[in-house]
């Protein structure tokens, strides 16, 4: 069976990478953060001739969601949250739009193909990774050679941590990482490629974790 196609776009002054997730029945369009250039994927939608039906947001923070409100003026779509992101959001004015998820939920895209989410707390309480087949949309968890941050609100290194070898170390090595900002030379390696040469995955202790993610900042 094809994979679900998977279309990165590079968006916004924060080198941004927003997904479109194209599954094969034709009445579903996925899009992961949309964020900065939404135009962007309104385009590439009706170049495909779908409406997004579906919007899964890897965390609350504003870099990967200020483009909601223009996908929703669009066409009327799912978003698609881990629950513990809630209070975040409640301002908003999405709560008739919002789908909360526990950890391990899927999300059914028809045709057989579905989304699995798995929740890594850390860089916010309600992060989460969102497994596509063999690929993972890893948002600010892990990023190719880093991972995200754990001093703004809500964020938390220990609990990072888990969520990087505990969470994630079960992953098998050739699960593609796709990460949600474009901080390095190539923009997906493998698990294992980021076993070898990511330095936060080199740190087997939660201490030295803990102290090297949360050095100062230059």
């Amino acid at each position: 069976m094809p994979q679900i196609a998977i279309e990165r776009f590079a968006l916004g002054p924060m080198q941004n990478f927003v997904y479109l997730l194209i599954p094969q029945a034709r009445d579903r369009l996925v899009v992961v953060d949309p964020a900065w250039q939404p135009e962007v994927i309104h385009a590439r939608a009706q170049a495909l001739d779908r409406r997004v039906t579906d919007i899964i947001l890897t965390h609350h923070h504003a870099d990967h969601r200020n483009g909601v409100e223009a996908v929703l003026e669009q066409s009327p779509a799912r978003i698609h949250v881990q629950k513990s992101e809630l209070p975040w959001l409640n301002e908003l004015g999405w709560r008739g739009d919002l789908v909360l998820h526990e950890p391990g939920d899927q999300i059914e895209l028809g045709a057989g193909e579905s989304l699995r989410l798995i929740h890594t707390p850390g860089h916010t309480p309600g992060s989460q990774c969102i497994a596509c087949g063999g690929r993972l949309l890893t948002g600010d968890t892990l990023f190719i050679d880093g991972c995200g941050r754990c001093d703004l609100p809500g964020g938390d290194p220990v609990t990072m941590f888990h969520s990087l070898f505990t969470t994630l170390g079960g992953l098998a090595g050739d699960t593609v990482i796709l990460p949600g900002h474009d901080y390095a030379p190539l923009p997906e390696a493998t698990l294992d490629d980021q076993r070898k040469t990511n330095p936060y995955l080199q740190l087997q202790t939660v201490a030295d974790f803990s102290r090297y993610r949360m050095r100062p900042r230059s």
